[in-house]
């Protein structure tokens, strides 16, 4: 449990599927984090397809979406206060297999390096605090040239074994010429929630991401997976976003898509 919630692979898989998150001391969860593999999954990762809503799909709107996402644990040992170091890697591309020639038209690149927590009460895991300095750019140049870096604060919060709420804050440090406004559309902070059935068959997840502002303005995300067996961890993935900031390169461009494929999710709840 504690390998999905701090970035890492599935090696405590079996564990989290047999027994309850909730009845793992804290002493168990600290030895498995300590003998888990360096290098794992972070966020999801999946390979989706599909129109827009609310328009005419032609092969321009219509699109493979995928991101890959990984993290590297850094200390073998606990840093003060607990803390682990990671460097983190996610990786989102849009790419237009309709077209002639199946141009990747936007790809996203997101390296980020910080420390994650475990949070313990009453020695009972109950999730994680992370601090990541984060950049995110387009690798263009001229005026499609989109970059900004973040220092980010977030935590993931069990509240059942079924049930993960998480939020995230950044400071924004908008270093783009082409970009300045992206807090107007990319957002100042995101919030959500994520749930798994008993069997970990099915999970779906809502995130909000709060636009600059003070109206009710979000992007919003809503996914959901069928697992295709239980040894298996791919899942057949249905993703619908709504709001600005899906891309880099269109960050100010109003999206509405729904996509399905295939994802692939660390052991238990995921990084976002």
């Amino acid at each position: 449990m504690i390998v999905a919630l701090l970035g890492g692979a599935s090696a405590l898989r079996g564990q989290i599927v047999s027994a309850p998150a909730a009845r793992l001391d804290g002493d168990s969860i600290r030895r498995a984090f300590d003998d888990q593999p360096y290098f794992g999954l972070y966020k999801d990762n999946y390979f989706v397809f599909g129109p827009p809503i609310g328009q005419k799909a032609t092969n321009k709107n219509t699109n493979i979406k995928f991101q890959i996402s990984i993290a590297q644990r850094l200390t073998k040992s606990t840093l003060p206060f607990g803390t682990y170091l990671y460097l983190f890697y996610t990786q989102k591309c849009f790419w237009n297999v309709l077209e002639n020639s199946m141009p990747m038209t936007d790809l996203n690149f997101n390296p980020g390096i910080g420390l994650a927590k475990p949070l313990f009460v009453h020695d009972r895991f109950i999730g994680k605090v992370t601090l990541v300095l984060e950049h995110e750019s387009n690798g263009r140049d001229g005026d499609e040239s989109r970059s900004w870096n973040k220092i980010s604060l977030g935590a993931n919060i069990m509240v059942d074994p079924n049930i993960m709420v998480h939020g995230k804050f950044w400071i924004p440090i908008v270093d783009g010429m082409n970009n300045r406004d992206i807090l107007d559309y990319s957002g100042i902070y995101q919030v959500g929630v994520q749930m798994m059935s008993n069997d970990r068959r099915f999970n779906g997840s809502c995130t909000l991401v709060k636009r600059r502002g003070w109206n009710l303005n979000y992007n919003t995300i809503l996914e959901f997976g069928i697992r295709f067996s239980k040894n298996d961890n791919q899942y057949l993935f249905l993703q619908y976003y709504n709001g600005y900031g899906e891309g880099m390169l269109e960050y100010n461009k109003f999206h509405t898509n729904l996509r399905i494929g295939i994802q692939i999710k660390p052991a238990l709840f995921s990084d976002y």
